[in-house]
């Protein structure tokens, strides 16, 4: 393993609780200023190996990001630290962790029922927002439609609108794709566009289980262009998953890494990164959370396509 690549970082915490009175929350947030380096320790006081490596689990968009630090962190490729990346999903991952079955989450951001699941199982959590992504929206190439506003998105997916002539699109059938319940984005879309409007009952051919089955049934629904879907994108632009795929504009913003670091497209949502509470400060699971918000771990996360909570020249 490279000197330097698997330094440590000692993180100075800056408290952050959510806001709120009474209890105490049972997440715990934090977020390190860009401005903040922290120091690295030695070698020789710690070093991840295979047998004291956190079982890391998160939402499918953060497997590379999860494979990157097991590289890096353990001085093996990213095929053989594949083993260690079976990431189940973000609902599931966080109740991994409350039962015991993971150390640390990599993962976009839970339904609130998520939240409130911990909150009654008085699980307490360290939380940090490790970097941005956003929800964007996918149609064919081939559709001739390049923008929509939030309020013809949400008028979609509730069953007001039905036909793309409605949005500035061609005479056809809009075939909304959903997520299943317990995705991220799933989560995403109800938050940041539905709001309180109910989403529309969605037939078992307009549900995907996984993001890449929503980018191929949008990319080739009965071989046409009238499906849209919806996803983060950090998985439909650097994944290159929306190979015949349009991103579309969202009032009028396109949806890429400087909208998303300025903050400029509409619909913003955050990466965490998650333990128990009462982790030891000495233990490895603490050592890879604290790693994660260094700069050299954000730097890691930046190279990695993520928009990293440091910024960092763009070469």
């Amino acid at each position: 393993m490279k000197k330097g690549i698997a330094l440590l970082m000692i993180l100075l915490l800056v408290a952050a609780l959510f806001a709120g009175c009474g209890d105490e929350p049972a997440v715990k947030e934090t977020e390190l200023p860009s401005e903040t380096p922290t120091e690295a320790i030695p070698d020789d006081v710690f070093r991840f190996t295979r047998e004291n490596f956190p079982r890391m689990d998160g939402s499918t968009a953060c497997v590379p990001l999860g494979q990157a630090l097991a590289s890096v962190l353990l001085g093996e490729s990213r095929d053989d630290v594949a083993d260690l990346v079976q990431f189940n999903r973000t609902t599931q991952s966080f109740r991994n962790l409350m039962a015991g079955e993971a150390d640390i989450l990599i993962s976009g951001e839970p339904n609130k029922a998520v939240w409130d699941e911990m909150e009654e199982n008085h699980f307490e959590a360290d939380t940090y927002i490790f970097g941005r992504d956003a929800l964007v929206f996918v149609v064919n190439e081939n559709n001739p439609v390049d923008n929509l506003t939030t309020d013809q998105i949400r008028d979609i997916y509730s069953g007001k609108i039905t036909n793309w002539k409605e949005v500035g699109g061609e005479d056809a059938p809009i075939i909304a794709i959903q997520r299943n319940e317990g995705a991220g984005s799933q989560a995403l879309i109800k938050k940041l566009v539905m709001k309180d409007v109910e989403m529309a009952e969605a037939p078992a051919e307009y549900v995907a289980g996984g993001m890449g089955e929503l980018m191929s049934v949008v990319k080739s629904y009965d071989n046409s262009a009238n499906a849209i879907g919806y996803s983060v994108y950090y998985y439909a632009h650097d994944m290159e998953m929306a190979q015949g795929l349009k991103l579309l504009k969202v009032d009028g913003v396109e949806p890429c890494r400087q909208t998303i670091r300025d903050e400029t497209y509409p619909h913003l949502n955050a990466y965490y990164c998650v333990i128990a509470h009462d982790t030891p400060e000495d233990s490895p699971i603490r050592y890879l959370y604290n790693f994660i918000m260094s700069e050299e771990g954000q730097r890691l996360i930046d190279s990695e396509g993520y928009v990293s909570v440091m910024q960092f020249d763009e070469n």
